[in-house]
């Protein structure tokens, strides 16, 4: 599935999976995030992804003209979560926004786990 843009030119075809990697790469940069998580379906075990698979830690649903992405984030022990979750929302609207040129209807934020981070 792809998002579809149209504009006086032509159309815009954008696969969902670039919008999953502008997601992902965003939620990295925000301060309290370990990683993308992905959950298994046949155990429920939550694995942290390498920085090559970061968009399998990421959903998203194109409705028309507006976006809605789904992210399964793991956060770092000691932080506020709702502080991290809403840094995250801002970055990677803005982000995704900015580089697609759609629009961001929503960006929700799944907490699969927490860990300590070794420095």
């Amino acid at each position: 599935m792809s998002a579809k843009f149209e504009n006086e030119i032509g159309t815009i075809n954008i696969n969902t999976e670039v919008i999953s990697t502008i997601a992902g790469v965003s939620a990295m940069e925000c301060y309290g995030l370990v990683g993308m998580a992905s959950k298994s379906a046949a155990d429920g075990l939550v694995k942290l992804l390498k920085k090559d698979n970061m968009h399998r830690g990421v959903k998203v649903k194109v409705d028309e003209n507006s976006i809605v992405i789904d992210l399964y984030v793991i956060i770092q022990f000691g932080t506020k979560i709702s502080a991290v979750a809403d840094n995250i929302i801002d970055k990677v609207k803005y982000n995704v926004e900015n580089q697609t040129g759609m629009n961001v209807k929503k960006v929700n934020i799944n907490v699969e786990g927490i860990r300590v981070q070794e420095v």
